[in-house]
């Protein structure tokens, strides 16, 4: 698709038949991947099967790509699909965040923390 950041695959670090990866322009930590389908779709709800798949393989092949080159201590995994949750490009992206010992004063809760008041319980 025209004007689409994701649609173009130059910066791939990782890749399969139906998604690459690249890393994030705006990281929240060192190291953070987005895992994307090649098709231009915009949500995961929209993607196929395969492309899920595809997808998810990319996470485990990511993470071990990032274990070697900046061995985090944990992982966050994320999707956002819509405004609402906060997508801002509107081609399908997966978040694989690195997470670091002392990267945030409290990890506890994880990707509750999307809404903050609610990420401790």
């Amino acid at each position: 698709m025209l004007d689409c950041p994701f649609c173009e695959f130059t910066a791939a670090v990782l890749e399969n038949d139906l998604a690459y990866a690249r890393f994030d322009k705006y990281p929240v930590n060192p190291g953070h991947l987005l895992l994307l389908p090649r098709r231009h779709v915009a949500s995961y709800f929209d993607a196929t099967a395969e492309e899920r798949a595809a997808l998810f393989g990319l996470i485990d092949a990511g993470k071990a790509f990032l274990d070697a080159r900046f061995r985090p201590d944990g992982y966050n995994i994320g999707v956002n699909v819509g405004e609402s949750a906060g997508q801002t490009v509107m081609h399908l992206h997966v978040h694989l965040i690195p997470r670091y010992r002392g990267d945030t004063a409290n990890p506890r809760g994880g990707v509750r923390g999307v809404i903050p008041e609610r990420q401790q319980y």
